[in-house]
């Protein structure tokens, strides 16, 4: 018998874009596919998938989902937390805190061209060594009172001021809406980052579509 070569088709990751809103999941919710669409419908231009819960084979089934949803609008996927999920379901990238992988042994197992971001909360040196260490982005926050991290540390408009040095994109974070991102915009940050701002509204796409604005004035 005469066995014909199996072809793999192999997914798009499409490349971090230079500026626009970066939504982030709020953990398990019923309609997660349909509210990611949604907001990527909206204007969003990366989607991070953020769930903390220990249900492995639903997580890697919504990142599975969502990573060929991504593919489509052509928006990278990121998994927070979880380089193996990100592997897994051929994501864009990671993105990293400070109790996770580093930056090095994620590059690894993800490839040369994955896309890994990090947090560096309050704290510039932090930024700096990221920085000087691969991360293809820097994230900052809380900027603002956040009800997803109520006790998250306070970073300042001056941290992103002076984080521009590092040559990397900036991302904020952390009670952050439509009415309040101005400031860091101007200040330096590419990305606005909105979870309860974007999935905890009635209408998601509406929602992503006034963070979106900000970035075409």
């Amino acid at each position: 018998m005469h066995i014909l070569p199996v072809t793999l088709a192999i997914m798009h990751i499409p490349a971090f874009p230079a500026r626009g809103l970066y939504a982030i999941t709020d953990g398990p919710r019923a309609d997660l596919i349909a509210a990611c669409a949604a907001a990527l419908e909206g204007g969003a231009v990366v989607l991070q998938y953020r769930d903390k819960s220990a249900d492995h084979a639903r997580r890697r089934d919504e990142a599975t989902q969502l990573s060929a949803l991504c593919a489509r609008r052509g928006a990278p996927l990121i998994i927070n937390d979880d380089v193996e999920l990100a592997a897994q379901v051929g994501a864009a990238g990671v993105h990293l805190g400070e109790d996770d992988a580093d930056i090095a042994a994620a590059r690894i197992r993800l490839g040369s061209d994955a896309i890994i971001g990090v947090s560096c909360y309050d704290l510039l040196g932090r930024a700096r060594d990221l920085a000087e260490a691969g991360a293809d982005y820097l994230a900052f926050g809380a900027f603002f009172a956040s009800p997803t991290k109520p006790n998250a540390r306070h970073a300042t408009i001056d941290l992103l001021r002076a984080s521009r040095a590092f040559g990397k994109p900036l991302v904020a974070i952390g009670g952050i809406t439509p009415d309040n991102a101005g400031s860091l915009i101007a200040a330096g940050a590419d990305f606005i980052a909105a979870i309860s701002g974007v999935f905890a509204a009635a209408d998601v796409e509406s929602a992503a579509r006034r963070y979106a604005k900000l970035f075409h004035k």
